[in-house]
C-alpha cells in the first residue's frame, strides 16, 4: 500500500473548453487538502493549475509550486501558495517536481502536460523510478494518448508491461483510493534524471 504525502499533479495552464476539467481540478484540490496530501505542481495561477491550487488552499491544504524564473517574471506565478521554488529552467522544474513527489496524477492539459506525462512514464520505463502514475481521463480527454500507447505496443516499440506503468481513472474521486491500493515504490530513485 503506497503512502502518499505529496502528489505531483500535471495539468493545463489553460482551463480548456469543457467545464468538467475545471470541476475535476477543483475537486482534486479539495480532496488533497481533506486527505492531508500536499500538492506539488507547476506553480502557476492560471488555467487548471490555478483552479487546482486555489481549491487546495481554500480547503486548508498545503501547496508547493515549482516555476522557472522566466514564467515567474511574467507574473504567471501563484502569489498565495504555501511554498514557491523558482528554478532556472523547465528541465529543473520537472526534476524538482519529481524529487518532491511520492506519486503523480495527470489532469487535462496541453503540450506541457503531455511532455511531463510522457517524460515521467519514460523515466519509469527506463527503471529510474517506480512511483505511481495516475491518468485522470476526465470526459475521455486522454483517450487519444491511451490509444497511442496501445499503438506503440502493437507496433513493437514498447512491450505490454508499459501498461503497468500507470493507472487510469475516470473521476478525480478515484485518484487517492487508486494510489493507496498500489504497492509502495521500492526502486531507489536516481539522483539525477535529466
Amino acid at each position: 500500500m503506497a503512502v502518499i504525502t505529496r502528489l505531483c499533479v500535471y495539468c493545463g495552464s489553460s482551463a480548456g473548453v469543457d467545464a468538467s476539467y475545471r470541476a475535476a481540478a477543483a475537486g482534486l484540490g479539495t480532496l488533497l487538502a481533506q486527505s492531508g496530501v500536499e500538492l506539488v505542481y507547476g506553480g502557476g495561477r492560471v488555467g487548471l493549475m490555478g483552479v487546482l491550487a486555489d481549491a487546495v488552499l481554500a480547503a486548508g491544504g498545503r501547496v508547493t509550486g515549482i516555476i522557472p524564473r522566466h514564467l515567474h517574471d511574467r507574473e504567471v506565478a501563484h502569489p498565495g501558495i504555501s511554498h514557491m521554488v523558482v528554478v532556472g529552467s523547465m528541465h529543473e522544474r520537472k526534476q524538482r517536481m519529481f524529487e518532491l513527489a511520492d506519486a503523480f496524477a495527470v489532469l487535462p492539459g496541453g503540450l506541457g502536460t503531455l511532455d511531463e506525462t510522457i517524460e515521467i512514464l519514460t523515466w519509469r520505463q527506463l527503471g529510474l523510478h517506480d512511483k505511481p502514475v495516475i491518468i485522470a481521463d476526465i470526459a475521455a480527454y486522454w483517450a487519444p494518448l491511451l490509444g497511442l500507447v496501445e499503438h506503440v505496443i502493437a507496433h513493437g516499440f514498447a512491450g505490454a508491461p508499459m501498461r503497468d506503468f500507470y493507472r487510469v481513472v475516470a473521476r478525480v474521486e478515484d485518484v487517492l483510493p487508486t494510489l493507496a491500493a498500489l504497492p509502495q515504490p521500492s526502486a531507489p530513485v536516481q539522483s539525477k534524471l535529466v
